[in-house]
């Protein structure tokens, strides 16, 4: 069962089954080259992921990954923003600090009603950043307990690795948290990159 926080921002509501701190394991599992001959990277790591809000109508993400060796070494983090993707207007916060004018759209359930696509789900805009300087913004949707996304554009600093699309796949099975992630990536053609299984922790 989804319990919905009393205080959550209407927009929110599709997203709510995403909320809290999440850990578990999951497997890297990318093919480097093509053929018989390429070289499979194949490990474990664990994962802390959280999804929290502060009043305002977007989710703050963070993930913490870690190899499952005798080290528990570091293997990366990342931060950012879910949303509902919609035209944001005068009532709306932005650009930078300038508050809105007037009233919050959207401010209930029946309101954001409006803002279900023809699929009956809801369409997202996703910014995730990761401190190997890779900036990703996804565009996808949530369809009750799912999230398919995928990139539409992808930013590098000059010194990051080659990386130029992904997609993401979320889902609520049996009360864990599932997701796949495939990249384009080294010259590489759209894989399969990891996945994991994640248990909720708050």
């Amino acid at each position: 069962m989804i319990e919905i926080p009393t205080d959550l921002p209407a927009e929110l509501v599709p997203l709510s089954w995403l909320i809290g701190v999440w850990e578990g394991t999951g497997v890297i599992d990318y093919a480097l080259g093509d053929g018989e001959d390429a070289e499979r990277v194949s490990q474990e790591f664990g994962q802390r992921v959280s999804f929290s809000h502060d009043g305002l109508p977007y989710l703050n993400y963070s993930s913490y990954s870690w190899l499952l060796d005798d080290e528990k070494t570091p293997l990366t983090a990342e931060t950012g923003y879910w949303r509902l993707s919609r035209l944001h207007i005068e009532g709306d916060v932005g650009p930078g600090m300038l508050p809105g004018v007037g009233a919050r759209p959207f401010t209930t359930a029946q309101s954001v009603e409006a803002l279900r696509n023809s699929a009956e789900g809801f369409d997202l805009e996703v910014s995730i950043v990761h401190p190997t300087g890779v900036n990703e913004l996804y565009l996808g949707q949530v369809k009750g307990p799912r999230i398919d996304l995928a990139t539409d554009a992808v930013v590098r600093t000059r010194s990051a690795k080659e990386y130029t699309a992904a997609t993401r796949l979320y889902g609520l099975v049996e009360n864990h948290l599932l997701w796949a992630w495939d990249i384009a990536a080294l010259g590489l053609e759209l894989r399969t990159h990891a996945s994991a299984r994640l248990a909720k922790v708050d």
